[in-house]
């Protein structure tokens, strides 16, 4: 098994023990919103969006690198 996955597991594993350990109810106030909800579900929302967010910013530094890439073959007439 890859060290990837390994630590991808760890990392979940740990995520998911520390939300279970805090699953008491807290208010949430952002702008003009407010809610109460639990810290557990908070904690995964958040570190999902954190992950979208990381997986997006990736794909663009790639997408962008590929482009330049390309760019400059077209230029080189290649």
């Amino acid at each position: 098994m890859p060290v990837s996955i390994l630590l991808l597991i760890l990392i979940i594993a740990l995520i998911t023990i520390f939300s279970v350990q805090n699953a008491a109810p807290v208010s949430i106030s952002f702008l003009f919103w407010k809610f109460e909800a639990s810290l557990a579900v908070v904690i995964y929302l958040l570190v999902l969006l954190g992950v979208l967010l990381g997986v997006m910013l990736i794909y663009s530094l790639k997408l962008r690198a590929s482009l330049k890439k390309n760019d400059g073959r077209k230029r080189n007439g290649v």
